[in-house]
């Protein structure tokens, strides 16, 4: 008994399709689609703007996202997290934390607000701070973010910010060719 397609004689249930099994498969074709074009809503979160550059298919679309939500907070993390001279004087690895788990929306505070602050958290920012001061700060801030920005704060810390969001150096410097790299007070990060 033949068990081959051609001979059970299989029809696709929607004859439109254009498949037939009865003399093989025919292959269709898939095409790559540009995404269609998001929009955040005003004031975005840091998680969102670097979710939607990770989301980018080229480096051009890539750059576009990062322009048009260009704000103090995200170039703050960006030179925090890709800049070899900025260097964090927090302890690196987790952070021991309790996440807000308040809805979104309500309770918590943003990156953008807390952008002031971190300057408390780098080498020649705030050198009067105590090694424990700093740390709480740097832990009371966290506990006031939504969970995906307090992530934000901690890779930044670590300079890992890549190992989560499709970005890079050479990314960022071609989105935003006024910053000057380099020269920011702090020793060279050995990494």
């Amino acid at each position: 008994m033949p068990t081959t397609s051609a001979a059970i004689n299989l029809e696709p249930e929607n004859p439109k399709s254009g498949i037939t099994l009865q003399s093989g498969t025919k292959k269709t074709r898939k095409t790559k689609k540009d995404l269609p074009k998001v929009k955040l809503p005003p004031n975005p979160f840091q998680s969102e703007i670097l979710d939607l550059v990770s989301k980018q298919r080229t480096n051009a679309k890539k750059v576009e996202v990062l322009q048009e939500y260009r704000n103090d907070a995200l170039v703050s993390l960006l030179i925090w997290n890709f800049d070899d001279t900025v260097v964090s004087v927090l302890p690196e690895g987790a952070v021991p934390f309790k996440p807000n788990d308040a809805p979104a929306g309500t309770e918590h505070t943003s990156l953008r607000a807390e952008q002031r602050h971190f300057y408390n958290f780098v080498q020649g920012g705030n050198d009067t701070l105590s090694k424990t001061r700093r740390e709480n700060i740097f832990i009371q801030i966290l506990e006031t973010l939504l969970p995906e920005e307090a992530d934000i704060l901690c890779l930044v810390k670590d300079k890992a910010l890549a190992t989560r969001y499709k970005i890079s150096q050479a990314l960022v410097e071609q989105a935003y060719p006024d910053i000057e790299w380099g020269g920011r007070g702090g020793q060279r990060h050995q990494g």
